[in-house]
């Protein structure tokens, strides 16, 4: 957790597609950077069936071939029958572009138009880097607070205190139309009633200490598993900065955070331990990005005596200080040689790699 540092967002397309923004432009968090087109669903038409042919008749009664366009409900075939009686007619059941059509089974697909794909921003900020076809990198100099778990995806809102402090659960009574579009800031705990009503006030996030394993079962409607999360189609997305049970969230987050409270945050929830470290976020850039890059980045050094918290097993989540930066390459388990530093943890010392800490502010 920190007030000031730079954040590099690199935002890509799962597709290629078209980049809008340029380098050195700045964007807001909800401004569209990137666009793909989804390829539109491919929709199997059994025509011989509806026609009573055979397969091989497809393709000569057909009045359109493939890669032709037809729109819902167009005519695209049909039969005479006996003395032009009881013929049977093909409509196309969804517009789009017939993609195929077999000669073996008298089947054609129709490939519906496809669906636009736009990439936002997520954070405000400069555009760093423009990856033609594929996205953008953002810099941002902000604060930074990282959680232990969280379920839900990106969202955007100003901070909301609506607790009375780190150890205080949240105050329901505070849940008003005030809420709506914010991200709420709630203390050590909530319960699934008070998510409820979070979401029908219009919340796009909270923020809490922890939360019992019933009530996110309760929230989600099913057992979270051990893949990553942030898809879950859930109304307000809900990030825990300690952990499960009932825990205080940490003073200096919560002093943190409601000193903000009134400015635009971004968040999410997603969040995966193992195979790679993604944890959920809370981003707030500040208005004078520009020049604090420079201040932040002195400031994000790893130095003896910083205060850190650990972000892999087998320590995630515990808090330490650092004792030694020692100079030399460590071998760690995977039989790679990183760089560490020596952590005092409760009286005991140990060899961490330094990708494993987060500096905690003072």
């Amino acid at each position: 957790m920190t007030d000031h540092t730079v954040i590099r967002k690199v935002r890509r397309l799962p597709l290629a597609g078209e980049v809008l923004a340029s380098a050195g432009q700045r964007v807001a968090a909800m401004e569209i950077v990137a666009r793909a087109l989804l390829p539109g669903n491919i929709t199997a038409v059994r025509a011989a069936d509806q026609l009573g042919v055979t397969p091989d008749e497809v393709l000569r009664l057909l009045k359109k071939g493939a890669g032709e366009s037809v729109e819902k409900g167009e005519a695209l075939a049909e039969t005479k029958g006996f003395f032009g009686l009881f013929g049977a007619k093909l409509a196309a059941p969804v517009s789009g572009v017939i993609e195929y059509i077999s000669p073996v089974t008298g089947t054609l697909g129709l490939r519906e138009p496809p669906a636009p794909l736009d990439l936002t921003a997520y954070v405000a900020g400069t555009v760093e880097e423009v990856m033609p076809g594929e996205g953008v990198t953002i810099v941002t100099a902000g604060a930074l607070a990282q959680g232990i778990f969280g379920v839900g995806g990106e969202r955007h809102g100003a901070l909301l205190t609506v607790s009375d402090g780190p150890a205080a659960p949240l105050d329901e009574a505070k849940l008003t139309a005030a809420c709506a579009g914010r991200v709420l800031l709630g203390g050590a705990t909530v319960n699934v009633a008070q998510i409820r009503k979070a979401a029908e006030v219009g919340a796009v996030a909270m923020i809490v200490g922890a939360v019992s394993d019933a009530v996110l079962r309760a929230y989600l409607g099913y057992d979270i598993g051990v893949a990553i999360t942030g898809q879950e189609d859930v109304p307000v997305t809900l990030i825990l900065t300690e952990g499960f049970g009932q825990l205080p969230m940490a003073e200096r987050t919560f002093a943190l955070l409601h000193r903000l409270q009134g400015c635009e945050a971004s968040v999410n929830g997603a969040t995966q331990i193992r195979a790679g470290v993604i944890r959920p976020e809370i981003i707030v850039p500040h208005a004078d990005d520009a020049p604090a890059h420079e201040r932040a980045e002195a400031d994000s050094a790893l130095t003896v005596g910083s205060r850190v918290r650990l972000i892999r097993e087998p320590y995630f989540g515990r808090f330490a200080t650092i004792t030694a930066l020692p100079a030399e390459l460590h071998a760690i388990e995977t039989e790679a040689t990183v760089r560490v530093a020596e952590v005092d943890l409760d009286g005991d010392r140990v060899l961490v790699p330094r990708a494993n800490l987060e500096i905690i502010q003072e």
